[in-house]
């Protein structure tokens, strides 16, 4: 009686416990479909934001209306990509490699600098997907400042899905 008592325990925590990771299994790949979506190459058309705050997005020194015309490219498969800000004028030309990911309509990257591994890096940012389509989607990032809140709304268009460079 003692033996099929233990078996049934045991076989109870096993199943436990591969119902578990089965649910592990399905939520990364939720996680996974959501940043397939977002797959390949993007640019920046357009931020909103309360024109009256001089904006410096994700700690480059650069004005926001310099990420107007940014490249962004996703890769899926290794949660991988970059941005381009294209210089001119007073922008910065800046190539910079990221690590993304998106959780429901939670965006979050880092940035990741030459030489180091993503997990070296531990901040980064995050920001929610609104307006997510096909060929557009938008990113809002509210930023604290002086007590206040400023919503920032960056507005991205497909232009195209090579991202094996």
């Amino acid at each position: 009686m003692k033996k099929l008592l233990l078996a049934g325990i045991v076989g109870t925590s096993l199943f436990a416990v591969s119902c578990s990771t089965v649910q592990k299994a399905k939520d990364a790949q939720n996680v996974r479909s959501e940043f397939l979506k977002m797959k390949g190459d993007w640019q920046i058309v357009s931020i909103d934001y309360d024109k009256q705050y001089k904006i410096k997005p994700f700690d480059e020194g650069a004005d926001a209306q310099c990420f107007v015309g940014s490249h962004w490219r996703f890769i899926p498969n290794n949660y991988s990509g970059s941005y381009t800000l294209n210089g001119g004028g007073s922008c910065p030309n800046i190539i910079q490699a990221i690590k993304a990911d998106i959780k429901g309509d939670t965006f979050t990257f880092k940035k990741i600098a030459e030489g180091t591994k993503a997990k070296q890096n531990t901040a980064g940012y995050t920001l929610r997907v609104i307006n997510n389509s096909t060929d557009q989607f938008s990113l809002e990032q509210n930023v604290p400042f002086d007590g206040n809140t400023i919503r920032v709304v960056y507005n991205f268009e497909r232009t195209g899905m090579d991202y094996t460079r």
